[in-house]
């Protein structure tokens, strides 16, 4: 690796989240709240700075063109990390100690929505619309963003591109990357608009409207309401979050295609989005039964609350209609069971990713079938294309690391806290980047209460859940970390 690349590529992105950072100040000015423009006037400052520094160290002026996996790799990362950074710089002018701002940056930026906030009476608007805006910001990536406005990363960028969302396949449907990131920004920025202008029509004061439209297509899940989408007590605007929440889950590329291409037929020709479709369709009837019967709830509730969790959790956006944590045991565990799945590949969404489970279902089938047929050869397909030997190898590694580190996670919680369900649900909750848990870390709950340690664990497990444990695989093998002299 060239530390001169790594430098530049991560000044040009802060030098542009400099920027970004000040849109806060807007809000702070429209609504009068001028005290907390310093905080954000701050944040960009150190922003500028740390980005005219690594500007200076890598030489100013670079060619990406010839960008390594390995670079690639390092600068999503370290992004990452510098951006939650400068992104927790803000709280720290509202009372936030500074590994709690960290985590609530990590959260927002990764879009776990997992927060250490107890009392929301005590922050600002501003305050609120920067945690929605983290959360939109990574919600499609934030090299994502960069590769569709930088013309420096026009070719590079595909190594960064796929490095930030690594998946079983690399679904880029243009023919340059950086129009294939415009495009998904497009149709990111076209569906948030919409939502708000729904919101907002059925009721939702538009602070509100827009902030929720924002992390609920970044699935994200952080809400200015204390009692989340709950508190709204509006039918209507649940069912619109639920939609939109269901899109967010989806290949974003596939929407591209239907709405803007008009090609609705893509997204039915999908397995992976049929497979996603039906998981949503039979376990939200199932808890909707559930909760009708078990817990005495109207037809209509038990429809809209069993529909609007199950999509929530699946999407890893983490927003809650009712207190779930209060929920019985089989209810709970149906929530469990979709947030081990996760959203489609290309989509906001977080976890194992649908595609993968669709996966291990045809790979399992076919060692089923292997057995009874040795000389056999049976190719594991996916929407009629063979999936290749290294795509296979792919996914199953990258099954096997993740239940590895969500063993030792949960497990190394467990003796911190003392406490089962924080150590596995909130392990679950943070690599798949869905907030939530069930008890104390529930969705009227915090984070804050946790102990220093569990929380630097929490926020590794984010990191690594939204670089889809890629990166830090490869950062485990010494050649890695060799670097070279040279542009």
């Amino acid at each position: 690796m060239r530390k001169s690349t790594i430098a530049n590529a991560l000044g040009l992105i802060l030098l542009g989240i400099g920027v970004i950072i000040l849109l806060p100040i807007v809000v702070a000015i429209l609504e009068e709240e001028y005290s907390s423009i310093l905080p954000f006037l701050v944040a960009s400052v150190c922003a500028l700075i740390s980005g005219l520094i690594c500007q200076w160290r890598g030489g100013w002026g670079h060619n990406f063109d010839s960008v390594t996996r390995s670079e690639g790799f390092m600068i999503v990362t370290l992004t990452w990390v510098v951006m939650a950074a400068i992104g927790g710089i803000p709280y720290l002018f509202y009372g936030l100690s500074p590994l709690d701002a960290y985590f609530e940056s990590v959260s927002g930026f990764t879009t776990t929505g997992a927060t250490i906030l107890i009392d929301f009476s005590l922050y600002p608007k501003d305050f609120f619309f920067w945690r929605s805006l983290t959360q939109w910001l990574g919600g499609m990536g934030i090299i994502v963003l960069f590769v569709a406005i930088l013309p420096q990363f026009a070719v590079a960028g595909r190594r960064m591109f796929f490095a930030e969302a690594p998946g079983p396949t690399e679904d880029k449907f243009t023919p340059r990357i950086a129009q294939t990131a415009k495009a998904l920004w497009l149709i990111y920025v076209l569906l948030t608009v919409v939502e708000v202008g729904l919101l907002h029509f059925t009721g939702m004061p538009l602070f509100d409207a827009v902030c929720n439209s924002l992390t609920t297509m970044a699935a994200g899940g952080f809400s200015p309401h204390p009692q989340s989408i709950m508190g709204y007590q509006s039918s209507a605007s649940t069912w619109i979050i639920t939609c939109f929440m269901f899109l967010a889950g989806g290949n974003f590329a596939l929407q591209y295609r239907a709405l803007v291409q008009l090609k609705p037929h893509s997204l039915f020709r999908s397995e992976e989005f049929r497979l996603y479709l039906t998981i949503v369709l039979f376990m939200s009837s199932m808890l909707g039964l559930n909760l009708y019967f078990s817990h005495q709830m109207s037809g209509a509730d038990s429809l809209r609350d069993g529909l609007f969790q199950i999509v929530s959790i699946i999407t890893t956006t983490g927003f809650s209609s009712v207190d779930f944590a209060l929920w019985l045991v089989p209810a709970q565990t149906m929530l469990l069971t979709v947030m081990l799945v996760g959203g489609c590949a290309g989509s906001a969404g977080g976890g194992v990713k649908v595609v993968r489970v669709l996966f291990m279902g045809k790979y399992l089938q076919r060692e089923v079938s292997q057995v009874l047929h040795p000389q056999a050869v049976l190719p594991v397909k996916i929407d009629r294309t063979t999936v290749p030997e290294d795509i296979q190898r792919q996914i199953l590694g990258f099954l096997l690391f993740y239940i590895m580190l969500m063993v030792i996670s949960g497990l190394v919680v467990t003796m911190i806290e003392g406490d089962a369900a924080v150590g596995f649900v909130g392990t679950a909750a943070t690599i798949g980047n869905i907030g939530p848990g069930f008890g104390e870390i529930g969705p009227m709950g915090s984070f804050g209460m946790l102990s220093i340690a569990t929380k630097i664990i929490f926020i590794i497990n984010m990191i690594v859940g939204r670089l889809e444990l890629i990166p830090f695989i490869a950062m485990l093998h010494p050649d890695f970390w060799t670097f070279r002299r040279g542009c």
